[in-house]
């Protein structure tokens, strides 16, 4: 890779010429070929306005968590303890496949016994396609999002479709 300053001829990858020391970072950036791309790549978490957050302590019941996702027509819910600190989620996933195990014991559930401890959260000023990457990689259909460590809101894959498909209508496709 040549620098753009002086012309020497770098390693592929340098983040630093070798030559006159300049910022090569920039160079191995993929360049967007349209307006989706584009929004991928530049736009934040932050512009998706993520939902406000409906959260349980770990110690409330499956019941309560079922309630609320009935009521509100949400998938996930953030668990919180000790006031704002994020310690799992529960999703519609986890109800499913762990509180009707016909081995587990009569004793009622907490949302705490079947969450997903330290789930993998985005931050507000992470960019689209990094969120969009962590849900793909995880197989996440909701991730939290954390501002300044506080929980902010919850996105969904929805929610990034929504986005894509803006793009895509300033197109015209």
């Amino acid at each position: 890779m040549n620098c753009p300053h002086c012309a020497y001829d770098n390693l592929p990858g340098s983040e630093q010429c070798g030559h006159c020391l300049a910022d090569l970072t920039q160079l191995d950036r993929p360049v967007a070929q349209d307006r989706v791309e584009r929004s991928l790549m530049e736009d934040t978490v932050r512009d998706l306005h993520p939902t406000p957050a409906i959260t349980l302590p770990p110690t409330a019941s499956v019941q309560q968590a079922l309630d609320l996702m009935l009521q509100h027509q949400i998938g996930a819910i953030p668990i919180v303890d000790g006031g704002d600190v994020l310690v799992g989620i529960i999703t519609e996933r986890d109800l499913l496949t762990n509180a009707s195990d016909p081995s587990a014991e009569s004793a009622p559930l907490s949302v705490g016994d079947l969450m997903t401890s330290n789930p993998t959260t985005v931050r507000a000023s992470d960019s689209l396609a990094f969120a969009l990457h962590q849900m793909d990689a995880g197989g996440y259909r909701h991730l939290p999002v954390l501002e300044n460590g506080q929980l902010l809101g919850i996105i969904s894959v929805r929610d990034m479709l929504r986005r894509i498909m803006r793009a895509c209508k300033t197109r015209g496709w």
